[in-house]
């Protein structure tokens, strides 16, 4: 099977510099060849975007964007579309790293199953020193029911078909959807009869630690409970939309320490390990 053209796209904005350069060196090291890096500064310090300028510089795969202001990771990754026009797009957050192998069974897959519009894989999560604490499996083939309880699907391990994100308009950009675009888009695109399945294997190392929790702020819950009750309506979850879009709420008023002993049961973290 020939190889299909893989743009990969990410929104940067004051990363720590280590854990950017481990981000893009994982998507650098790929085994797959036809492979373009588009990297959108939006808005950081000079800094980071000389960070980003050494890259490029030293890779020519490597095609970068530059926000005048923080606008957003949707805004982000919008700009990186209207630049990729290979078929298939796979993000990358710049705190993550991608394992060895993940663009080509990832492109693969999507060769072999024209009927999915995206994939993703199950995921290995690390502390803020990249030590492994915990995994996550998501659903083989996720149903709209799925999203209820939260996200099926991990936002940077995804690949879509180009024509997908297309026609389903990409990203929103606005207030709500600040810390929720991957959540709104996804179930936008189940509403429209898309699905997405996951490989089973853990192709993503995806960062989350304590300091993560504590930063999120209410509001957020609140913007994340109107979001779901909006997606769940679309994809026609009737009454049980109606109780699990009050979940982030909920899980909000719980003191941070009592949320991250419930994320550490529920991933595996064990004694020691942080």
């Amino acid at each position: 099977m020939a190889q299909a053209q893989v743009a990969v796209i990410m929104g940067v904005y004051n990363p720590d510099a280590g854990q950017l350069e481990q981000s893009v060196a994982s998507i650098l090291a790929q085994d797959y060849t036809d492979l373009t890096f588009y990297i959108c500064d939006d808005g950081s310090h000079e800094k980071t975007w000389r960070q980003l300028k050494g890259y490029a510089r030293a890779d020519s795969r490597i095609r970068l964007l530059r926000h005048s202001e923080n606008r957003g990771l949707a805004a982000a990754l919008n700009s990186c579309l209207a630049l990729a026009d290979e078929p298939y797009i796979a993000r990358q957050d710049a705190d993550d790293i991608s394992l060895p192998g993940r663009i080509s069974c990832q492109a693969v897959y999507l060769q072999a199953h024209p009927d999915i519009s995206f994939i993703g894989s199950s995921l290995q999560l690390i502390n803020a020193g990249g030590r492994v604490w915990g995994a996550r499996r998501f659903p083989p083939c996720p149903q709209p029911e799925d999203f209820l309880f939260s996200v099926p699907f991990q936002h940077g391990a995804l690949m879509f078909r180009r024509e997908a994100l297309e026609q389903c308009g990409g990203y929103h950009v606005g207030r709500l959807t600040r810390r929720t675009e991957d959540y709104q888009l996804l179930m936008r695109m189940y509403a429209m009869g898309m699905r997405g399945e996951n490989l089973p294997a853990p192709y993503y190392l995806f960062r989350e630690d304590e300091a993560a929790q504590k930063r999120r702020k209410y509001r957020y819950r609140v913007d994340e409970a109107v979001i779901r009750m909006q997606g769940f309506s679309q994809m026609g979850l009737g009454w049980k939309g109606l109780i699990y879009a009050a979940k982030p709420l909920a899980v909000g008023l719980l003191p941070s320490g009592v949320r991250q002993k419930i994320k550490k049961r529920q991933y595996g973290l064990q004694a020691g390990q942080e």
